[in-house]
């Protein structure tokens, strides 16, 4: 039986001065469909490496990520990603933002269903009032909701998730994580989160 999405013996050495340096070795997962999964630990064990070799922005030394039976080394539009900051394009408004997030998806839309598609994403993680601000007239919290929601508007069959709320207060991070949980409930999107906050 196959699962959408494995990790199989996922393993990354960085060449460094002293000699090779493993930052992770033998990862393997199966991940179901509308699973979400975190990949906890601390800081520098390597799950951020995990997630960018999930991702495909970067590439395992040995084993690798299976979709649907086929292996990846290279980003897709079937997975989308939220970093640690926010990577808003500071000139662009948050419709913008997430305007360029929908016109990437593996399915072409006219422009009015790029629009459409980008006022739904704002509206279900929240910040439907702040689509005409730039970045930087944002809260860092509203900004993240944005970048979610950029992510969202790819449409991906999975959703990457690198410690999105570590920058945030613990109010606004308590507030992020209730958003991302009812938006993962309505979407059934798989998750894979990582954080060292359990």
């Amino acid at each position: 039986m196959s699962v959408p999405l494995e990790l199989t013996g996922l393993t990354k050495v960085f060449p460094t001065p002293t000699g090779p340096f493993i930052a992770v070795k033998d990862v393997n997962a199966l991940i179901d469909t509308g699973e979400f999964v975190a990949i906890l630990g601390h800081s520098g064990c390597g799950k951020s490496t995990v997630l960018s070799i999930l991702a495909g922005l970067d590439k395992a030394t040995y084993g690798g990520i299976v979709i649907d039976g086929t292996e990846v080394d290279a980003p897709g539009p079937e997975r989308a990603i939220v970093f640690q900051s926010p990577c808003l394009l500071p000139w662009l408004t948050s419709r913008q933002n997430v305007e360029l997030g929908a016109s990437q998806g593996s399915v072409r839309r006219s422009r009015r269903e790029i629009v459409a598609t980008a006022s739904y994403y704002l509206d279900l993680v929240g910040v439907a009032d702040a689509a005409d601000q730039l970045p930087p007239q944002l809260s860092l919290g509203t900004q993240q909701c944005v970048s979610l929601a950029r992510a969202l508007a790819v449409e991906p069959r999975f959703l990457l998730l690198d410690e999105p709320f570590s920058q945030l207060d613990s109010l606004t991070r308590f507030d992020l994580q209730d958003i991302l949980l009812q938006v993962w409930e309505r979407s059934g999107k798989t998750v894979v989160m990582v954080t060292h906050d359990v």
